[in-house]
C-alpha cells in the first residue's frame, strides 16, 4: 500500500506562491533606482534611514485597516485600489499630528493564496505610498485555511512619520475665533461600509449592473498629505483632523482644548450625491452624521487670516470652505442646523 506524505501545501498553504509573491513585491520596490537605501522586502525586518533634516524628531505610528469595503471588492473583482485605501486611512492619521509619512507596512491575510488579487491589491498600496511621499518597506501575507472562507481576505496597514518636536500639532495651538474648514471627501472613504452593504441587500441591487454606484463605492480614499504637509510648512494650520467613523462631532471633539468648543454649521456643508442617495433609504440625518463623513473627509482649524493663503494649495475638487468657529466653551462640538439632502 502507498503511503502519500502529508505536506504543508495539502493543508492549504502554499509556501512557494507566498515567496513568489514576496519576490513581485520587491521587483516594485526596486524600480525607483538611486531612491532606497536598503533592500527591505523579504527579511525579517525593515531598515530606513531617519532623515538628515529633522533636528529633533518624534516618532509617530499609526494603524489600520479598510473595513468591510473589501467585501465590496470582493462582489464587483475589483482590487486595484482597495491598497490606496489602506495606506489613505493611515497617512490621513499621521498629518493630523502633524507628521510627514516615512515608511509604511502592510498585512494581508487570505484564505488560499490568489496571485492575481494580490498583486492588484499591492499595487495600489504602491501607488497609495507613492501619493504620500512614503516608502513600502515590508509586510506580511498570511495563507489561513479554516479562518477565512472562499475567497475572503483582510488587510491592514501600519504607518510611521515624523514631526519636528516644536512642529507637533497640539491642543494649545487652537485659539478662540479660529476658523474650522471642510476639506472635500473623495466620497465614503472607507467608513460605513457595513450599513452600505445592509443596505444593498435590503434593496435586492445587484451592484454588478450598476454602473454608476459601484464606481461610487469602490472609489478610492483622497489622500491629503501633500496639501497639509504644504501647509504645515507655512505653518497655516493650528489643529486638523481627519473624518473617519464617528463623523465629525467624534473626530473633531478628539483635538479640541478643553477650554473651546467647535460650532459647526451643518447648512453649509457641500455634500455628495452618494450620501443623498443612502440617506434617502431611511436613514436618520443623525445616523448619517455618526457614520458616514457627509462630504466632508478632512476638517482644518485656522486663523481667519490665514483663509485665503490656505485655500490655495488645494485643487478645485478638494478647495476648503468654512463651516464653523471655535469659541469659548467646555471641549465639546456644537451642531447647529441642518444637512441639506436635496
Amino acid at each position: 500500500m502507498n503511503k502519500k506524505n502529508l505536506t504543508y501545501k495539502k493543508s492549504g498553504v502554499n509556501i512557494a506562491a507566498a515567496n513568489t509573491f514576496v519576490k513581485f513585491i520587491s521587483s516594485l520596490n526596486t524600480k525607483d533606482k538611486g531612491k532606497k537605501k536598503f533592500k527591505n522586502i523579504g527579511g525579517f525586518g525593515s531598515i530606513t534611514d531617519i532623515p538628515s533634516n529633522f533636528k529633533r524628531p518624534k516618532i509617530v505610528a499609526c494603524t489600520d485597516g479598510v473595513g468591510t469595503k473589501i467585501e465590496i471588492a470582493n462582489l464587483i473583482n475589483k482590487f486595484d485600489t482597495i491598497g490606496i485605501d489602506l495606506v489613505a486611512m493611515n497617512v490621513n492619521d499621521l498629518i493630523v499630528q502633524g507628521a510627514k509619512p516615512l515608511i509604511f507596512l502592510d498585512y494581508i491575510s487570505i484564505n488560499k493564496i490568489n496571485t492575481s488579487k494580490l498583486k492588484s491589491i499591492i499595487k495600489g498600496i504602491v501607488k497609495g505610498c507613492k501619493i504620500s511621499g512614503c516608502e513600502l518597506v515590508g509586510g506580511e501575507t498570511a495563507e489561513m485555511p479554516g479562518t477565512y472562507e472562499k475567497n475572503k481576505f483582510d488587510i491592514a496597514g501600519f504607518a510611521v512619520g515624523l514631526v519636528e518636536k516644536d512642529k507637533i500639532l497640539s491642543k494649545n495651538k487652537i485659539k478662540n475665533n479660529d476658523l474650522i474648514l471642510a476639506v472635500p471627501s473623495s466620497g465614503l472613504h472607507s467608513n460605513g461600509f457595513s450599513l452600505v452593504r445592509y443596505l444593498l441587500k435590503k434593496k435586492k441591487i445587484n451592484l454588478k449592473k450598476n454602473i454608476n454606484l459601484k464606481k461610487e463605492l469602490i472609489k478610492p480614499t483622497k489622500i491629503y498629505v501633500k496639501e497639509i504637509l504644504g501647509l504645515l510648512n507655512k505653518n497655516l494650520v493650528n489643529g486638523c483632523a481627519n473624518i473617519t467613523g464617528g463623523g465629525l462631532e467624534d473626530n473633531i471633539e478628539r483635538i479640541l482644548p478643553k477650554n473651546l468648543i467647535a460650532e459647526i454649521d451643518l447648512r453649509k456643508i457641500k455634500t455628495l450625491e452618494i450620501f443623498k442617495w443612502i440617506k434617502k433609504n431611511d436613514i436618520s440625518s443623525k445616523e448619517m452624521l455618526k457614520t458616514f463623513n457627509c462630504g466632508v473627509g478632512f476638517c482644518l482649524v485656522i486663523n481667519p487670516k490665514n483663509l485665503k493663503k490656505v485655500i490655495q494649495f488645494f485643487s478645485r475638487e478638494y478647495k476648503p470652505y468654512i463651516i464653523g468657529k471655535i469659541s469659548k466653551g467646555n471641549n465639546r462640538v456644537k451642531l447647529n442646523g441642518n444637512i441639506s439632502w436635496v
